[in-house]
């Protein structure tokens, strides 16, 4: 035995065994059909999963995203680790948690705890039907709080000191040490009365059975606190909804959130409205101030959680097609089909490795530069010079491009004119940012750290036109899950970005197969990738065809109107330029010209540069 935890296979076996949920080995993971947290169990598919080399776990709801290790799960779920001394260091030895002799007989209020509660407006039948007492303990007056469970055990008990001195040297409340956490007011609940009311203290929760309403019950370590959740959660299953009877402080209604988070798959959430406080802190406040109607009128006023996914559809905007916010393509037929790239979209490129999609990817930034929008782009095969290098030969076009021989090479080189290099390092300054995965801090995958610097380039620098290029370098660094899950995942994130932030999000992924035409089912990885694209289009040579420069782009997916093109446009590609377009037509403007630039000549160096 160590002090020190190291992670068992055995142990994630067994927590599967103890929470008795259905889990199946795939890889590295053990794979839940439920979350112990949440309850998540909507579909046949997976939904909580442990790393079997690390001991880390996380549920794959994004709603619910509880995560940590095994020792976050020991705690959570009175689960015992194999190491015993890693049990007890950690203090997760769940033969130490406290057991109070259950009562053979009521419990009968002490006078103090009587007086005490009277001045908060609770009944003497209320502190009866609650066990409240109270006693000297370590030389001061307490309330004795007991919290009785479903059976009427008592595996914790809750003391609040009366007298003020030890109150402003030692706090209000403290509880027995190695207790179970569970909700105060569990015994007294009546099963057949289908909603509870949460408060976030236990007087909060004796105002409200003050009041009559029935199956009132208060968290036992304030808003913060969420380790009763798993000691209760079969318990919660007999309720069909939840009103939260928080603190209302500084606009919100504490609690609220998280158990809106927690338990809105298993129950309906509601919450009282600010009015129904009447400028009163809590329950209990209201109850002294306004009287046992006033807490009835909040709880049968209180209003369900807005669902932010459901929506009124008349009050929803509507904007022509037409009208929606969009750049062109610079490709007629692309424009022809859809109108451009819209905002808010996630737009797939795709096509054979090695020919060009990352091209026409850039070439599509330079359009939206040229339209006036600010890019941000992350390359995961090219490093930053590189795609610089590209990216300048795209948007001066092949008037302002050298050709260079040098000496020995039969393959010939091209450089920018310097005046042009110039003038377009100044036409994208502050509107054209590339990422740097070399800069990567705090522990972060390259997914991770490529997510939060997006949103930065967004929300900091104005990014409007987002260029991911390419899916698969941009999921390394994470391999700790299934892959397509990994890459839906990703993808959802990318779509949840672009309508947050009404950006375009140009994503470059390659083929499964590469012999023959493309389809939307042969992007490679999940299927659910082509699923949540608004558009796709495929970019590639002709079949048999590897040596001339024309090209071929397909559009295989149209959400906007529905329209594809799956016979294929002819499209030419110079190498001089790095610019595609129909009809050998290479020589538009991108924005940055005017008239005092002058063609570079074709090889101004007679020996070949050196």
């Amino acid at each position: 035995m160590s002090e020190y935890y190291q992670f068992k296979e055995q142990d994630a076996i067994d927590f599967a065994h103890a929470m008795n949920i259905r889990a199946r080995r795939r890889g590295d993971e053990l794979n839940f059909v439920k979350c112990p947290y949440c309850g998540n169990n909507t579909s046949d598919k997976e939904k909580f999963a442990i790393n079997l080399r690390t001991g880390q776990f996380k549920c794959l709801r994004a709603s619910c995203g509880a995560h940590g290790n095994m020792i976050t799960l020991a705690r959570d779920f009175d689960f015992q680790l194999s190491d015993r001394g890693a049990n007890v260091y950690y203090g997760i030895d769940r033969r130490y948690f406290r057991k109070f002799k259950k009562p053979d007989k009521p419990i009968v209020p002490a006078q103090l705890a009587l007086s005490y509660l009277a001045e908060r407006g609770i009944s003497e039948e209320v502190a009866r039907r609650y066990s409240i007492t109270s006693q000297e303990k370590s030389g001061e007056n307490v309330v004795v709080i007991p919290f009785m469970d479903a059976d009427g055990e008592i595996p914790l008990i809750k003391y609040r000191r009366l007298d003020p001195e030890r109150i402003k040297q030692f706090g209000k409340e403290y509880a027995e040490a190695n207790c179970k956490q569970i909700l105060f007011g569990m015994f007294q609940c009546d099963l057949a009365v289908k909603q509870l009311v949460l408060t976030e203290g236990q007087m909060d929760s004796l105002a409200v059975a003050e009041a009559g309403v029935p199956n009132p019950v208060s968290v036992p370590t304030g808003a913060l606190g969420f380790t009763w959740v798993p000691h209760c959660w079969d318990w919660l299953k007999n309720f069909h909804s939840i009103v939260v009877f928080g603190d209302f402080e500084r606009g919100k209604v504490s609690l609220l959130d998280e158990i809106n988070r927690r338990l809105s798959g298993q129950m309906q959430v509601k919450y009282i409205p600010a009015e129904y406080y009447k400028g009163c802190k809590d329950a209990n406040d209201l109850l002294r101030k306004y009287g046992a109607e006033a807490v009835r009128a909040a709880i049968e006023n209180a209003v369900p959680v807005p669902n932010v996914r459901i929506k009124d559809l008349s009050e929803v905007g509507y904007t022509p097609m037409t009208k929606k916010e969009h750049f062109s393509t610079g490709i007629g037929r692309l424009d022809e089909l859809f109108g451009g790239y819209h905002f808010g979209d996630l737009n797939i490129i795709t096509g054979k490795r090695g020919e060009g999609k990352s091209t026409l990817a850039s070439q599509i930034l330079v359009r939206a530069l040229q339209a006036g929008y600010g890019c941000f782009a992350y390359s995961g095969e090219l490093d930053n010079e590189t795609f610089a290098e590209w990216f300048y030969r795209q948007a001066s076009g092949p008037t302002h491009i050298n050709r260079i021989q040098r000496e020995g090479m039969t393959v010939p080189e091209y450089s920018v004119n310097e005046e042009a290099l110039t003038a377009i390092r100044n036409w994208i300054r502050g509107r054209l940012f590339v990422f740097s995965s070399e800069i990567i801090t705090d522990g972060k995958t390259e997914q991770e750290a490529l997510i939060e610097t997006m949103k930065e380039a967004i929300t900091q620098y104005g990014s409007r036109v987002i260029l991911i290029d390419n899916l698969m370098t941009a999921m390394s660094g994470d391999m700790k899950t299934d892959l397509f899950l990994q890459q839906t995942e990703f993808v959802k994130t990318l779509v949840g970005i672009a309508k947050k932030f009404d950006v375009c999000i140009i994503l470059v992924a390659h083929p499964r197969k590469s012999n023959q035409q493309l389809d939307n089912d042969d992007v490679s990885g999940s299927a659910n990738i082509t699923n949540l694209a608004d558009t796709i289009i495929s970019y590639s040579r002709p079949k048999d065809d590897h040596d001339s420069d024309r090209r071929v782009l397909t559009v295989t997916k149209n959400r906007k109107n529905g329209k594809i093109d799956t016979k294929g446009v002819s499209m030419f590609y110079e190498e001089k330029s790095k610019r595609i377009g129909m009809n050998n037509r290479f020589d538009w403007q991108a924005g940055w010209e005017s008239s005092e630039f002058q063609p570079a000549t074709e090889n101004p160096f007679e020996g070949g540069e050196t």
